[in-house]
């Protein structure tokens, strides 16, 4: 008889965590679990309040991370009634990752608590730089006939010319406050670093109501005005880095802004409207073509009765109706066909640093898109299952993308 041989260690996969049914909690639970390396959020914080969540009630993640929320934050007052300065700084740092956890899945975007726990992110975060000593300047960069708020912070050390900029933005659910740790390394390697929102995102659709534009070159541009001529800022050694949908909507600002010298996608994406509609096609299979078909009444008839069944696309549709300013369905459809560069991706001309995971759920196969299209200098960072990057924007790894992408921008920048 032929031997078999039986491993009797076979490797073990650490994700999914199995926390969770919806797949999208699992990475979402992720992304705030692995904010523990920029001490955000806390373990044990995180899998208590994960233990706490009803799945069958779609307003439990919501309610449960603010109650966390609630509860650090009283924390951070109780030791500053006692003049406890770090432990309160560190205490509201993390009661402003869970207010912004509360809000990444909350089903009424029209419900007055959003704004109130949008007012608690921002207050708590700001109270903790403070008390933190991180020297940090919010900013109102003029943009129309409003502003976009961001936070500056300055490189470290005496500079006797200016230094490079690091402008990060966000994509559709993040907001600029879940990535401190991209201005905390940038200003120790000599770059200053702008954290900032444009429409659609974080503190700007919940607190101005201002809706996504596709044309995000004229989002940056602005960004590009106010740094140009701001004290210490060498704008020529400037890089634009956006993650998550911002992948897609830094390169489209580089078709026509260009000022930034070096851009970062993470992931890359050539086309966020095939990203949203192929990922719809998988989810409803028999809906695309009726919108393909033009039958627009029929299919925003046959997506809203699927809504009432599935909470989980009842909130995403809601949220992205919300986020896009659109009324229905299709509406928001028509309006997605403009999130593509597939006819300008020419007018790239800097340096570019496509980013993609072998496990990127959300946008397949756009990055490697994105970069064959590019005639530009041009990179491709792949993070694989080994070295733990493997998902969308490296969640729970953040040691490895932070190394990896901040030595590429060391690498090119001067």
């Amino acid at each position: 008889m032929e031997n078999k041989i039986v491993d009797l260690n076979p490797k073990k996969s650490w994700y999914p965590l199995g926390l969770f049914n919806d797949q999208v909690l699992e990475s979402v639970f992720l992304f705030y679990l692995g904010s523990t390396w920029q001490q955000l959020s806390d373990i044990g914080e995180c899998f208590d309040t994960a233990s706490r969540i009803d799945e069958r009630n779609e307003y439990s993640w919501s309610d449960e991370w603010t109650k966390t929320a609630d509860r650090i934050s009283a924390l951070g007052d109780d030791c500053l009634k006692e003049h406890h300065r770090l432990t309160a700084g560190a205490s509201y740092l993390r009661a402003s990752t869970y207010y912004r956890a509360a809000l990444h899945r909350y089903p009424d975007p029209a419900n007055a608590l959003v704004k109130q726990l949008a007012g608690k992110v921002v207050k708590n975060y700001q109270t903790a730089l403070t008390l933190l000593s991180v020297p940090y300047e919010a900013v109102s960069i003029p943009y129309m006939n409003t502003h976009l708020p961001g936070y500056f912070l300055r490189a470290a050390g005496k500079h006797p010319h200016k230094a490079p900029v690091i402008i990060f933005h966000p994509g559709r659910d993040a907001w600029a406050e879940d990535n401190l740790w991209i201005a905390e390394y940038a200003v120790k390697r000599g770059y200053h670093c702008l954290l900032f929102e444009g429409p659609g995102q974080g503190k700007v659709i919940r607190l101005q109501d201002i809706p996504f534009r596709p044309d995000w070159e004229n989002v940056v541009t602005p960004v590009v005005n106010f740094l140009e001529h701001y004290k210490g800022v060498d704008i020529k050694k400037s890089v634009l880095m956006g993650f998550s949908m911002g992948g897609f909507l830094a390169p489209r600002a580089v078709t026509a802004e260009k000022r930034i010298k070096l851009c970062v996608a993470n992931p890359g994406v050539l086309s966020w409207t095939e990203s949203i509609y192929s990922s719809l096609d998988l989810l409803i299979p028999q809906l695309m073509p009726i919108f393909h078909a033009g039958n627009y009444d029929l299919f925003d008839e046959q997506l809203k009765a699927y809504m009432e069944e599935n909470a989980f696309v009842r909130w995403g549709i809601t949220d992205e109706l919300w986020k896009h300013g659109a009324s229905r369905p299709s509406e928001l459809l028509l309006k997605l066909q403009q999130y593509s560069i597939e006819s300008t991706v020419k007018n790239i001309s800097c340096r570019t640093l496509v980013v993609d995971g072998t496990g990127e759920e959300f946008s397949r196969g756009q990055a490697k898109k994105l970069y064959d299209a590019l005639i530009c200098p041009k990179d491709f960072l792949l993070f694989t299952e080994e070295d733990t990057g493997y998902l969308h924007c490296q969640p729970g790894a953040l040691a490895i993308c932070y190394t990896r992408i901040f030595n590429w921008i060391d690498k090119h920048i001067h």
